[in-house]
């Protein structure tokens, strides 16, 4: 006995007649996806540790001036970057 297509999950015998695409997500549309990357793998491996963290990539992201301005938002689970204002640090000497 056969399986019936259509208990299948397939079609009942016809072809759409499209191509099948791959989803591209918006990231890769732009070209950031590498950069932000690479730019995490730095930091990582100044820090040498193998595996790329959440922290890493919001650390890629606020380093980069271009990044910051383009991606302004919140990296869940990556911590707080610690900040101290310039005025708040003494003059040496």
């Amino acid at each position: 006995m056969g399986v019936c297509p259509l208990q299948a999950g397939g079609k009942a015998g016809k072809d759409s007649g499209k191509a099948k695409t791959k989803a591209v997500s918006r990231s890769q549309r732009a070209g950031l996806q590498f950069p932000v990357l690479e730019l995490a793998g730095n930091a990582s491996k100044d820090l040498k540790v193998k595996l790329i963290t959440l922290s890493h990539l919001q650390l890629a992201v606020l380093g980069d001036k271009e990044l910051d301005s383009l991606i302004k938002a919140t990296i869940a689970g990556s911590g707080v970057i610690p900040h101290i204002h310039k005025s708040l640090i003494g003059k040496k000497g």
